[in-house]
């Protein structure tokens, strides 16, 4: 669990309700079911318009990957990369082949497989550069939809607002509810504003975040790959590799790799 996610929507909606009370209203004032279905599934059924239904029901998941914490076991990479390049050097690169069978990370894999069976350095480059791209295509259009979510709930809020006061002005006799009715046809408008700031524009900055931090350990793996194939000198691959890492993580695995 993802403690930032978790604290920090615990404390935009505690701090907004908190000032709710602090205010004097409770919470009841602000609550108007028509316009919660205005706001939240009209823009959905809309997002569900301009994409795909799986899109549109995939978004909710998309949210649920911030209160993961990734694992992307940089300091494992680096330390698998360090003994096969050790290995190769030693033995060459055609015994790495038993030791690919053994890796879960699929890239890792793909790559020492294509040096092993002797693929040209710009071509392995060339091919494990697509994949990276092609994830970071992936993760773009999954932050798109919920930028396009949050891009419409506002909308739908003032539809909803302009609904509540073509709703008032019709009723305009009865002056006892004119601030009523414009209180609720103003709740729409905060319902979008809370769904757009409170909730997608973080969780749009959050999957960014991840999205550079998995690109990176990418390509740090693609580094040490061509690496291995070029038969670098291992202290040079070790800073290489090291240079990728957070300095807390570097000083943890340096002394290991950087080792006579």
């Amino acid at each position: 669990m993802d403690l930032a996610t978790l604290i920090g929507i615990i404390g935009v909606f505690g701090s907004v309700v908190f000032g709710i009370l602090s205010g004097g209203a409770g919470l009841a004032t602000y609550w108007d079911l028509p316009s919660l279905l205005i706001v939240v599934l009209g823009s959905w059924f809309a997002l569900m318009f301009a994409a795909k239904i799986p899109e549109a029901i995939g978004v909710f998941k998309i949210i649920g990957v911030t209160f993961n914490v990734p694992n992307l076991g940089e300091k494992g990479i680096v330390t698998k990369l360090m003994a096969m390049s050790d290995k190769a050097r030693r033995e060459g690169l055609l015994s790495l082949e038993d030791e690919i069978g053994d890796l879960d990370d699929a890239f890792m894999k793909k790559g020492l497989q294509l040096v092993v069976d002797g693929t040209d350095a710009a071509v392995v480059r060339d091919l494990l550069e697509i994949e990276v791209s092609q994830m970071q295509d992936r993760h773009a259009g999954k932050i798109g939809l919920l930028n396009m979510w949050a891009a419409l709930a506002p909308g739908f809020g003032m539809l909803g607002t302009v609904i509540g006061l073509i709703a008032m002005m019709k009723n305009l006799e009865d002056k006892a509810s004119v601030g009523p009715n414009m209180a609720v046809a103003l709740i729409t408008t905060l319902y979008g504003s809370l769904i757009a700031n409170a909730l997608l524009t973080p969780v749009m900055a959050k999957l960014r975040s991840l999205d550079s931090k998995e690109s990176q350990v990418r390509e740090m793996v693609i580094e040490g790959i061509l690496s291995i194939q070029a038969g670098d000198n291992p202290r040079i691959l070790a800073m290489k590799l090291l240079s990728y890492l957070t300095p807390e993580d570097r000083k943890e695995v340096e002394a290991e790799v950087l080792k006579d």
